[in-house]
């Protein structure tokens, strides 16, 4: 909490350089003086900010903290954000263990997704956030998939729209539709425009659980079904489903529940959305009522594998 604190404050871009004096840095803020030097100086032990004659400044571990730093920390950490706001809705997991469904709203009074929708700043941190999260594995998940079975390729609440433009830079024979909700559907759009992807890549704003954009190849649902309950995630894989049929294929690329490494994530998902990471059998029985069967299962990444669907009237 005190490095959350120290990154909603902005102390490691603040002290940069020589640093400054306490009193100075609280006026600043608008903070008591005498909290602030307590607070600085657990950061002290913790080596995000060493001691000057003057006051404190940010050391080069703790830069790592600092916002610009590019490697999405301070994005999570920030009470201010959407990573950091989910994050505190843990102090009622006995709430979610107990009852099954998300800690999120029993904190906050309205779900995860109603506060993104109502709070463009939570929003732009959840994009950024799932954009940066997903970065580092992206030519894996690109070079791990044999794309160029397909001609169409449907990305179901695909974000900014990094992992379909890597995909199409990768394939120019393949056309590429994106589907999200505004805003993060136009910088979707900017991002294929900065790709020269314009000629390639559609998008359209809107929900998955509405009707989708019909007769493509394949239909991608990558790092969403676990953010939802069985419910929900079988309506949007009942939407991918009507749209794929009759012989269309269904892409799930997400953690697989039951491996000791994606524990945490399960116990997130439940928290902040009542969702949670599915074991393969119950990624069956979600599909199953669709006409959906589970062809292949390939491993991507540490984190991540690609489950695929065809019709079971398809051979």
């Amino acid at each position: 909490m005190a490095l959350r604190v120290a990154v909603t404050l902005g102390l490691p871009d603040r002290l940069g350089g020589d640093g400054a004096p306490t009193g100075d840095l609280a006026a600043e803020l608008g903070v008591s003086p005498v909290a602030l030097e307590l607070l600085l100086t657990h950061l002290t032990t913790l080596g995000i900010v060493e001691r000057t004659p003057t006051g404190h400044r940010t050391t080069a571990y703790g830069e790592n903290l600092r916002a610009d730093a590019d490697n999405g920390l301070a994005n999570l950490l920030d009470l201010g954000t959407a990573g950091g706001r989910a994050e505190l809705a843990f102090v009622e997991l006995a709430h979610s263990v107990t009852t099954g469904r998300a800690a999120y709203p029993h904190r906050y009074g309205r779900d995860f997704w109603t506060d993104l929708g109502e709070h463009a700043r939570l929003r732009e941190s959840f994009d950024r956030q799932m954009t940066h999260r997903f970065e580092a594995q992206l030519p894996r998940v690109v070079a791990g998939v044999d794309w160029s079975r397909f001609t169409t390729l449907v990305d179901v609440g695909g974000g900014r729209g990094g992992l379909l433009a890597a995909v199409l830079t990768a394939h120019p024979g393949l056309r590429g539709h994106l589907v999200d909700l505004e805003p993060t559907a136009a910088e979707a759009r900017r991002t294929f425009g900065a790709h020269g992807l314009d000629e390639r890549a559609r998008v359209t704003a809107g929900s998955f659980f509405d009707p989708l954009p019909a007769g493509a190849d394949a239909y991608l649902l990558c790092d969403v079904l676990h953010n939802w309950d069985d419910e929900h995630a079988g309506l949007v894989l009942a939407r991918c489903a009507e749209a794929a049929r009759p012989g269309g294929r269904v892409l799930v690329v997400e953690g697989i529940g039951g491996l000791p490494a994606g524990s945490e994530g399960g116990l997130a998902m439940l928290v902040i959305f009542g969702g949670r990471e599915r074991r393969l059998d119950e990624f069956r029985a979600l599909a199953s009522p669709h006409g959906l069967v589970l062809d292949t299962v390939t491993e991507l990444t540490g984190q991540r594998c690609l489950l695929e669907f065809r019709f079971a009237d398809d051979g």
